[in-house]
């Protein structure tokens, strides 16, 4: 297959363009709003990430392209926002995306988004954007997956996954990928054996209130959530889902009983839990709550890598 060129959107840290580049796709052009984001991109990938507004960035400003992938900022449709939808400006980018699609024609997308985007206001969000993509000649599928149970990583995290195709028949062979057993671990994500920096330890002095909370808790083989108030412990020992506000303050803060003492994950651990792969690169100098955003906001890789193999099956 001749490489696809592949415009990337709200590309964030790249966790949607690593299948698509391991799967021989080429990554022609790069953007996100957020600098912090667009630096750890950078880190990481040869064809670099542009930093801008989407809603700013003319349609002549983006390379021709074969594919067009991003996971479109979702604040507006979680259930952890406040669930205004289109109401909300966030809620709007999606116009923007549909401009470019409109402009470049690209044979294939794929887009990401929080699952409650299918149930907003009723499902007339969800509406209008197959309506606004069917006008625009795609064949559409969509599906919600689940970390845990497709992409065998240790994380509950439900997504949709919107494909489309411009070609009638790439649409008809492409299918979502069929769920698999989740082997992996909390462990392989997570170093329980060997100590981390002490800035990520509970001790007692510094956080009475959350040791108090603890006291009844003692399993070495899941993650807990301190929810300010009370702790929550996932009885299926995976992870709970990583949000972008875990690192600023005691809010949906993941934790870990280990040999030397109740700690919080690690940013690097957070992207494990996404399925990132192990030399993908953090930066320095970057505070650890802008990491823990970076990670809460971005996707299970592992997931993405499987349906991108279906896509490529799909137009071969």
């Amino acid at each position: 297959m001749a490489k696809l060129k592949t415009v990337s959107l709200f590309s964030g840290v790249g966790g949607i363009d690593i299948p698509f580049l391991n799967n021989g796709f080429d990554i022609v052009y790069a953007n996100d709003f957020d600098s912090k984001a667009v630096g750890t991109y950078n880190l990481n990938f040869s064809q670099k990430a542009t930093l801008g507004d989407i809603t700013k960035i003319k349609e002549e400003e983006i390379p021709e392209c074969d594919c067009l992938i991003g996971g479109f900022p979702c604040q507006a449709f979680s259930i952890a926002g406040y669930r205004k939808g289109f109401e909300d400006t966030r809620g709007t980018l999606f116009f923007d995306v549909a401009r470019i699609l409109k402009a470049k024609k690209p044979k294939i997308i794929f887009l990401e988004n929080v699952k409650n985007l299918v149930g907003h206001d009723n499902g007339k969000t969800f509406q209008i954007i197959k309506n606004t993509l069917k006008e625009l000649g795609y064949n559409i599928k969509y599906q919600v997956l689940n970390a845990c149970e497709y992409g065998n990583t240790p994380q509950n995290r439900e997504r949709i996954y919107i494909v489309g195709f411009l070609n009638k028949e790439h649409y008809e062979k492409f299918e979502f990928p069929k769920k698999i057993p989740l082997t992996a671990t909390i462990r392989d994500c997570a170093d329980f054996e060997n100590r981390v920096l002490d800035k990520y330890y509970y001790t007692f002095e510094k956080y009475p209130k959350i040791f108090e909370a603890f006291k009844p808790f003692t399993n070495p083989n899941t993650v807990y959530q301190w929810r300010r108030h009370y702790v929550r412990e996932n009885k299926n020992g995976i992870c709970p889902t990583l949000t972008a506000n875990m690192g600023t303050g005691g809010h949906n803060v993941p934790l870990i009983i280990t040999k030397y003492g109740l700690r919080k994950l690690t940013p690097k651990e957070c992207f494990n839990f996404q399925g990132y792969p192990k030399n993908y690169q953090l930066p320095t100098g970057v505070s650890d709550s802008y990491l823990y955003k970076q990670a809460g906001n971005s996707v299970c890789v592992k997931v993405i890598e499987r349906i991108v193999e279906q896509i490529v099956k799909a137009i071969n």
